[in-house]
């Protein structure tokens, strides 16, 4: 399926520098009500998207469906995509432990860290690019964990026949509210589905208000309770969520974040031009929060992004 870029998308955050207008990026934004209801919306946000590392609480519960024994720390770096660093290693490998695996068995693409001290010292150590630091590594070890506990294959989970990836599909589209539009290979490997704004935010509300001892719930609680092991240090989901306790936020590639707030609000965001230096979809997220009635003062500065120039602030980044 060949597509050019939707029109429809609206613009979303302005780039002011020394008082002129420098640029904008467009996009597209939805808020959902405590009771589910679309009660914030502007541009496409019906029009199928793909939520790529966003989609990772969703792919997390389908790994608790098919039996995965995963839970708080573990099951919040299954659901995560972090920065490669020690804690997250470990975690990674005590996931493949437990299920008989090791970092051989991952389907995702030898990287290095992310995280910037995390590359520092990788750099310094001459080591070659691994599987485990891979900043999906710990999804694909969930994905093996949850093979293994449904008595499936684990060479060739990364297929979209697998029957662990037919259960992701039948996860999203119970979650979403809707079927999926379009299936793509995600940049670690795993099958990517596509569906609306208005149904991942739709998703993450559904396993919000999910009852308390749900698989759904689980997923939330645990990316939440360890926030550190969904991103990393110095990484925003990271700084979310610790800054504002119950929060779960999750980022995905080429603009996109999804949060789900405490009281049951969710937003969803998909800036057009990728935002590659994540700039706008964070502010973007929480000015649609702060509109639907919650508190978040917490990180009131992540509502305003500096525009530097000579190394000082002469700009911003704001909402529109």
């Amino acid at each position: 399926m060949s597509q050019r870029p939707l029109p429809e998308y609206v613009p979303l955050a302005e780039v002011v520098r020394s008082g002129m207008l420098e640029s904008v990026h467009y996009g597209a934004v939805v808020g959902l009500s405590p009771d589910g209801r679309i009660s914030y919306a502007r541009g496409p946000v019906h029009q199928p998207m793909f939520p790529r590392s966003s989609a990772k609480p969703l792919q997390a519960l389908a790994m608790l469906r098919a039996g995965a024994p995963l839970e708080g720390a573990a099951l919040a770096v299954a659901a995560g995509s972090h920065s490669g660093e020690e804690v997250h290693v470990a975690e990674t490998e005590r996931i493949l432990a437990a299920a008989g695996l090791t970092a051989e068995d991952l389907g995702c693409p030898p990287d290095v860290p992310s995280g910037k001290r995390a590359r520092t010292e990788f750099v310094r150590s001459g080591r070659e690019p691994e599987r485990v630091l891979m900043n999906c590594s710990g999804k694909h070890a969930g994905m093996l964990a949850a093979c293994v506990a449904g008595g499936w294959s684990t060479k060739d989970y990364l297929e979209p026949e697998h029957p662990f990836q037919e259960l992701v599909r039948r996860t999203i589209e119970d979650l979403c509210g809707e079927p999926v539009a379009h299936t793509a290979v995600d940049g670690c490997g795993a099958p990517q589905l596509a569906v609306s704004l208005a149904g991942l935010a739709r998703g993450l509300w559904r396993m919000r208000t999910a009852p308390a001892d749900s698989p759904e719930r689980a997923v939330l609680d645990a990316m939440s309770a360890h926030p550190l092991y969904v991103a990393g240090s110095d990484r925003v989901d990271t700084d979310l969520m610790t800054r504002m306790p119950g929060l779960v936020s999750k980022i995905g590639a080429d603009g996109v974040l999804v949060l789900s707030a405490a009281t049951g609000e969710a937003v969803a965001v998909k800036i057009s031009d990728g935002d590659a230096g994540e700039r706008a979809r964070t502010l973007v997220a929480l000015d649609a929060l702060r509109t639907l009635g919650v508190d978040v003062s917490p990180v009131r500065d992540r509502l305003r992004v500096d525009v530097l120039g000579g190394g000082a602030p002469v700009g911003e980044v704001r909402p529109l």
